[in-house]
């Protein structure tokens, strides 16, 4: 086997591994047809006109690529991309300092976008409005305002919970994109592609069996092929097989739907601590002892998908899909 983590340093292997498995064209980029042919026509024009693309919102689950068509949207508008998140800009300053040295044409990329505290919006909103910067330098009575021109240039904001940016916030982006699940075809396509990138052979079944895992994710497939293919390198196999698939998922604590031991004791204790529920998510968070967001980020949104898990105004409720995948009887008189 062939792989493309030579010379690479142990500690950069991960993430070399992922930019290297990164589409970069439109036609590597598998899935989210709709996303990718409203976006062409909006980039086309904006090509035509020789100006910028309006500023765009990408939202969504992690791993479905929104870092990706950033990436993408600047290679198609022959422009720089520069990368920031929204934890990492703590101050007024730090936006200020990477406004001002952009470039016109360049394409600004923030991560993350619901953490932007309002003070950084608030710097946001004329920059993106008018291509103006405006600076507040001293305090107290000698205090003075200025205001900067910037170039033109393309914010790209990635977030997965939209709900929590402010109103004039997303009212400023020209156009904003939801990132669905991946089908199953797509995944295994991707996963095809990923195996070629590393250099390894894959039987159909075992990048079936990989792709039904994957929670729909391209992220998620890509490094649980990885371990596929670690655990067939370690065992001297050549190719990735049905076998080494099985057992990679079985180290792994993985079911056939994708289910990690975190998702399957979420669902337990609504079954058993109560009753199936509905529970409210704080009282669900202190059962679990873990965090809110994180139930709602990662846990919840692929529960729901597949239908083991409802979100009611009461409460979370496990649903008879879920009782029987972890095999436990439905109540008497069905759910409630």
């Amino acid at each position: 086997m062939t792989d493309v983590k030579k010379n690479i340093p142990k500690k950069d292997e991960e993430s070399h591994i992922d930019l290297a498995l990164r589409p970069t064209t439109w036609s590597d980029y598998i899935g989210q047809e709709k996303v990718k042919q409203n976006l062409r026509v909006i980039l086309d024009a904006a090509l035509k006109r020789s100006e910028s693309s309006d500023h765009l919102l990408f939202y969504g689950q992690a791993g479905l690529g929104k870092t990706t068509l950033a990436h993408l949207v600047a290679k198609e508008m022959g422009a720089n991309l520069k990368i920031t998140s929204g934890p990492t800009l703590e101050k007024m300053g730090d936006l200020a300092a990477i406004l001002s040295n952009l470039e016109s044409g360049d394409v600004l990329f923030i991560d993350e976008a619901h953490r932007l505290n309002r003070q950084i919006e608030e710097v946001l909103y004329p920059a993106l409005e008018s291509r103006k910067l405006h600076l507040v330098i001293g305090k107290g009575p000698g205090a003075r305002t200025f205001s900067l021109d910037l170039p033109p240039f393309t914010l790209i904001a990635a977030t997965t919970r939209a709900n929590l940016l402010s109103g004039p916030l997303r009212s400023r982006f020209g156009a904003s994109f939801k990132l669905d699940y991946y089908t199953i075809e797509d995944i295994k396509d991707i996963l095809k592609r990923s195996a070629k990138l590393l250099g390894v052979e894959a039987d159909p079944i075992a990048l079936d069996m990989v792709a039904r895992a994957a929670r729909f994710t391209p992220r998620t497939a890509n490094r649980l092929l990885r371990r596929v293919r670690d655990y067939a390198e370690v065992n001297n196999m050549k190719t990735l097989n049905e076998e080494a698939a099985r057992k990679t998922l079985a180290m792994l604590e993985i079911d056939q739907l994708g289910l990690e031991p975190t998702d399957r004791q979420l669902l337990t204790t609504i079954i058993e601590k109560f009753h199936g529920g509905p529970v409210g998510i704080q009282t669900l968070a202190a059962a679990l002892n873990d965090d809110r967001g994180i139930i709602e980020d990662v846990y919840e949104p692929y529960l729901m998908s597949i239908g083991l898990l409802n979100r009611t105004p009461a409460g979370r409720r496990v649903t008879p899909e879920g009782y029987q995948h972890l095999g436990y009887k439905i109540p008497e008189g069905g759910m409630l």
